[in-house]
């Protein structure tokens, strides 16, 4: 086990193709964070070049190979301050002569490794080839570190890959844009993997691109250790490795606790084909025609009786129908209660989930509902889901936390179902602690997954506001729920999420329950949070215009078509 260090994460505005105005002055920032005592440092995305090239033509007199004369001058630094450094910028393989957006991480001794961007940003195919070095761990004396370029954090694969892979902090480099930061993707990916991640990121204006700055260093349970908003700067924290290692998310060892037998279809890309062809291919469960629709979350904090749980939920789901709702989402445990679901756990027929049935067909909405379910001599972490005219519907918690463990058997099926508007799927409780959860929804065509789940803190905090201007709609003033881990999870799918939560049974605060959008990017947000009330009611819209490829992005899903699977192969051992 290594020592706790000093780390920086270096912010910086390249000037565009001014390459070596643009090493002296990172040169002099890296050797400022060295002279501090950081012994990791990371600098910004193309940090030696600029970033926004036309082609291949016109960045060719700017690249160069690894180890090559960018990063021999840095060997020299790392080597007089027994130091590592990550460096941004475009390589060229002698080999192939192709371009590579790469990272090249360099200690004492010279080039540890490079890492090639895999999932390249909207501009990049113009000139640069999609990495071929995977995704991989580098072993040093100060720890395991890994490192990611901007858009690779996108996917839930690439982080989870570092995490498993023993990574005690993520690398991650960026041109990030079109948010205010630190960006929610940033603090995800730290978060759900129990690792620390240091984001250097650029700022300011280039070829009409505004840039967001805002690098950071995240701790594994989302605490943003230090940041620099605008301007050149170099964020401070310390890297603990024995910290990192623990891979606790919310106190729950996730790493252990992931199922990767259930796991294969992250292997595959439903989304390469025309999804609207693929979901009818053999007429097998085709996906259903999208519509609009209106959806609402209900939050509540259920007792210990049944009965007073049932009427608050057929109130709730009264009020939803009035607001025009024709599904409403519940917490997890929601009907029976989580004080001691054990002893409250009921069998799919008892009289509750048949009045929640009763109340659906008459009201004609879907209902989908927590409770501890008994079947035989088991008993699981389950929801119920009735829907109009249609048997019951149960879907069972696939990952246990600890306390679950104790009475709860884990369930070993992704649901998955279609209402009249689109493709639902469930995630409950734990469940949505692993990304791999709704990837896997979504690669099944969800257009919506509901999150019943019973969460009190770490998923969310808010922003005081930056100072980089951002374009309109982009905000960039101060926002109390400026991350919300839910929200990051619709938009890495392209899937709406309805994130039923409950309520602090202690305070009667506001779980944050949520209606989130399907693209995290869109502005203003197609969202609604719960506040002071018990019910939010948002309009979805699966249509898709046109005869052939979708429009819409939840039925086009544009970032689940992007993934590279051919990479992911250790989530699934």
């Amino acid at each position: 086990m290594t020592a706790p260090f000093k780390a920086a994460a270096v912010q910086f505005e390249p000037h565009f193709g001014e390459k070596t105005r643009n090493l002296n002055a990172l040169l002099a920032l890296v050797e400022e964070a060295a002279s501090n005592g950081a012994k990791l440092i990371t600098t910004p995305e193309m940090g030696t070049t600029g970033y926004c090239w036309y082609d291949r033509a016109e960045v060719a007199p700017f690249v160069e190979t690894i180890p090559g004369p960018s990063t021999d001058l840095f060997v020299e630094l790392a080597r007089r301050h027994d130091c590592y450094i990550v460096i941004g910028l475009p390589e060229v393989d002698k080999e192939t002569n192709l371009y590579y957006n790469s990272a090249a991480l360099i200690g004492p001794d010279g080039v540890v490794g490079v890492h090639r961007k895999t999932h390249p940003y909207i501009s990049e195919p113009k000139w640069a080839a999609s990495g071929d070095l995977g995704h991989k761990v580098f072993e040093t004396k100060i720890g395991r570190i890994a490192m990611l370029i901007c858009m690779d954090i996108h996917f839930i694969e690439t982080a989870r890959l570092a995490g498993l892979g023993g990574a005690d902090v993520i690398c991650h480099i960026s041109n990030w844009l079109a948010e205010r930061t630190p960006a929610p993707y940033w603090i995800s990916r730290a978060h759900e993997n129990g690792c620390y991640l240091m984001e250097s990121n650029r700022w300011g204006l280039e070829r009409g691109v505004q840039f967001s700055g805002g690098s950071c260093i995240i701790a594994p349970d989302a605490e943003i250790l230090d940041v620099v908003d605008d301007g050149d700067g170099i964020a401070y924290g310390t890297i603990d490795p024995a910290r990192a290692r623990q891979r606790l998310v919310c106190g729950e060892p996730v790493m252990t606790q992931r199922r990767p037998d259930l796991y294969m279809e992250l292997m595959t890309n439903t989304f390469s084909w025309n999804p609207r062809d693929f979901f009818s291919l053999y007429g097998h469960q085709p996906i259903p025609e999208g519509r609009p629709g209106r959806i609402a979350v209900g939050e509540l904090a259920p007792s210990a009786d049944i009965a007073e749980n049932l009427r608050s939920l057929l109130e709730l789901a009264e009020d939803a129908k009035t607001r025009g709702a024709e599904l409403v989402v519940f917490p997890a445990l929601a009907l029976t209660g989580s004080s001691d679901p054990a002893a409250a756990a009921i069998p799919a027929t008892h009289d509750a989930l048949q009045s929640l049935k009763a109340l659906s067909d008459r009201l004609d909405i879907s209902i989908v509902a927590g409770f501890a379910e008994k079947s035989d001599d088991a008993l699981y972490s389950s929801a119920v889901i009735t829907t109009p005219n249609r048997p019951i519907t149960l879907c069972r918690q696939i990952h246990l936390t600890e306390s679950e463990q104790t009475w709860a058997k884990p369930g070993h099926e992704f649901c998955v179902l279609d209402l009249s508007f689109g493709r639902i799927g469930i995630m409950i409780g734990h469940d949505a602690a692993f990304p791999e959860t709704a990837r896997i929804l979504a690669l099944r065509g969800c257009d919506l997954i509901c999150c019943p789940s019973r969460i009190e803190t770490g998923f969310h905090f808010g922003h005081e506001g930056s100072a980089v201007r951002q374009p309109d709609p982009i905000p960039f003033g101060s926002d109390p729920v400026h991350w919300h881990h839910y929200r990051v999870r619709a938009g890495e799918n392209n899937c709406y999420l309805a994130f039923a939560n409950t309520r602090s049974t202690a305070s009667n605060a506001s779980g944050l329950s949520g209606i989130f959008g399907p693209d995290t990017f869109a502005f203003p947000r197609r969202e609604a949070i719960i506040g002071d009330g018990a019910l939010a009611v948002a309009d979805i819209d699966l249509t898709s215009t046109g005869p052939t490829y979708p429009t819409n992005v939840a039925r086009r899903k544009d970032l689940v078509l992007m993934r590279q699977p051919h990479h992911y192969t250790a989530l699934v051992r």
